[in-house]
């Protein structure tokens, strides 16, 4: 059986990079009992695939892997199981057993699915912001960045560099929770009250902070490091990462109208 686990990840594990967590999470797995599926072959491991790993350094709300189980108790006992020998920076808050997949067609993954993301990026106490004095002052440059009608990028992979036109990849922006929260509501599939969990971001006192929905996903992806570099080159100012905290906040997949609802549910709809 194919199950989505959503886990948090915050304090001191945000130092922790992708393969690390990845080994983690096996050993946290034979502590806790699950009954895991292996690959054959030589070298036997547990079956499992993250969606849109996150970065070092970053915090978040909602992290997605698939696993695969020979047997399960019931999802309430599984979340009990897995929590219970996790360690401090690591939170399982839903455990999800998804549908048989159609026999002709290949299961879809967590990763394959996702559309976009959510993103809290927030200035961490003790650090100035070249330009920024406040967060209404952050507020306005940042809406006349995006008023734009391009924001261009030089986006470097591993062999290429082009430029790139990123103010589509930016489907919502605010400046508080509550704008936030009203602007995303239409957009979504599933109630959205009903899918959130107490967040882990850390909170700061400064007031200047922005939430974003980026694009994400094998066909569109767009990191809020880059959006953060963007806007800071185009005030005439360096932009440093250290200064900000990224935390995301949610993932999404899409439906065939468009619709936005958690990769937890997905194969559901």
């Amino acid at each position: 059986m194919r199950v989505r686990i959503k886990f948090q990840k915050y304090g001191a594990m945000k130092f922790i990079g992708h393969l690390d967590v990845m080994r983690y999470f096996q050993k946290a797995f034979r502590r806790a009992g699950f009954d895991n599926e292996y690959s054959k072959g030589f070298n036997p491991h547990q079956i499992m695939s993250f969606a849109a790993p996150l970065g070092v350094g970053l915090t978040s709300d909602a992290e997605y892997m698939d696993i695969s189980l020979l047997s399960s108790d019931e999802p309430e006992t599984m979340l009990e199981r897995i929590n219970a020998v996790l360690t401090e920076g690591f939170r399982v808050v839903d455990f999800h057993i998804l549908p048989e997949a159609n026999s002709n067609v290949r299961a879809a993954s967590a990763m394959s699915l996702l559309a976009s993301a959510d993103y809290l990026v927030s200035l961490k106490d003790g650090y100035s912001a070249e330009g920024i004095s406040s967060g209404q002052e952050f507020k306005e440059a940042f809406l006349a960045f995006y008023g734009s009608e391009e924001i261009i990028i030089d986006k470097k992979t591993k062999t290429t560099q082009k430029e790139v036109n990123i103010k589509p990849m930016i489907s919502l922006l605010a400046f508080d929770e509550e704008e936030y929260i009203s602007r995303l509501k239409p957009l979504l599939e599933v109630d959205l009250e009903e899918n959130r969990n107490e967040s882990c971001a850390d909170i700061y006192n400064n007031g200047i902070k922005l939430y974003m929905q980026l694009d994400t996903g094998s066909s569109s992806n767009l990191k809020p490091e880059l959006v953060m570099e963007a806007f800071f080159n185009r005030q005439g100012y360096e932009f440093n990462k250290f200064a900000w905290q990224v935390h995301r906040l949610e993932m999404y997949a899409r439906d065939d109208k468009g619709r936005k609802l958690t990769p937890l549910y997905a194969m559901e709809r």
